[in-house]
């Protein structure tokens, strides 16, 4: 193909690359994108001419990069950027945090109906994912995410290698229901046919993700949504570290004093008093809960493990240690 032929793709190739690195020497750009340093440098003027701020210095070490400009330029993202990006915005329009909530969503909406055909389905399954809390950004591959909600948007059979808590490593069939997201990390709830039960996977456990394309009706869930059920699931869960605590407040009202949501469970005891549990294998997760009703500053009574109980009073006495 002759170059002046390829111009409109190696122009998204060249823009592409400035908008990944901060900046490029010619002769890098050149080698990636298979011409010469004078195709560069007409390249870098039609991206000028088209309002795009590329700035460049002479010299051996001269270079170009993508400046700061008065408007936002068009992005080129890959699949699994976009996939990301996507993942972002979603965590971010369930925030309900005026203004950015419903910012998100439009931005969400506008990377849809733009993208190819063949990732607008995944980037949609993962826009309508479930989030709990601001804290959405995940620690998986955005690729097997995308996987993983089109599979339970497509009411599809997924199979995949999973590792569980102790480090035990089993073949799964399930079929996925809903991917939720709390205080950071992601879970997938699905029915377990093989156990004939709920199970909730955390993601960056799963491997091997296969697609069956065999399809499933969709089973009634023994909680009001995904998330009460992930909730109810750890509260009823036994994991290294366990509290019990009564707290001298409305339940509504110690729900209030988790900024993002807790993964415990909250019980009314009456108008003026409720029942918080928790289990954790993370010391830094119950930690981080129990010291949100503590400064509350209600009257409570806590029960645990003579382990956990020591590790809160560590904790407590290095907090007011002068």
């Amino acid at each position: 193909m002759s170059t002046r032929k390829d111009l409109p793709g190696r122009l998204l190739r060249l823009l592409a690359l400035l908008q990944s690195r901060r900046e490029w020497s010619g002769s890098e750009l050149a080698e990636r994108l298979g011409v010469t340093d004078r195709t560069v440098r007409r390249d870098v003027e039609r991206l000028r001419s088209l309002d795009y701020p590329v700035t460049g210095t002479t010299g051996t070490a001269g270079g170009y990069r993508l400046a700061s400009g008065k408007n936002v330029p068009p992005l080129v993202l890959d699949d699994d950027e976009a996939v990301a990006v996507a993942i972002g915005l979603a965590g971010a329009a369930a925030s309900g945090v005026s203004g950015i909530a419903d910012s998100s969503m439009s931005a969400l909406a506008k990377l849809e109906r733009v993208l190819p055909a063949r990732l607008r389905p995944s980037v949609a399954a993962v826009g309508a994912a479930e989030v709990v809390g601001r804290e959405g950004a995940p620690r998986v591959d955005p690729g097997l995410l995308a996987v993983l909600a089109a599979c339970c948007r497509d009411l599809e059979i997924v199979a995949f290698s999973y590792k569980n808590r102790r480090g035990d490593d089993s073949r799964r069939r399930v079929e996925p229901t809903q991917l939720v997201s709390v205080v950071g990390q992601w879970y997938l709830l699905a029915f377990d046919p093989e156990r004939d039960d709920w199970r909730t996977f955390r993601v960056d456990r799963i491997g091997e993700l296969a697609p069956t394309r065999h399809h499933f009706t969709p089973r009634e869930l023994p909680a009001a949504d995904a998330a009460t059920y992930l909730a109810e699931s750890f509260a009823g869960a036994s994991y290294r570290h366990s509290v019990r605590m009564v707290v001298q407040l409305p339940a509504d009202e110690v729900r209030r004093s988790f900024f993002h949501g807790s993964p415990g469970t909250i019980s009314p005891l009456g108008p003026d008093s409720c029942e918080y549990r928790l289990s954790a294998d993370s010391p830094g997760i119950l930690v981080q809960y129990v010291a949100a009703i503590v400064a509350s500053g209600a009257d409570y009574t806590l029960e645990a493990s003579p382990e956990t109980a020591a590790l809160l009073r560590t904790v407590g006495s290095r907090l007011v240690r002068p």
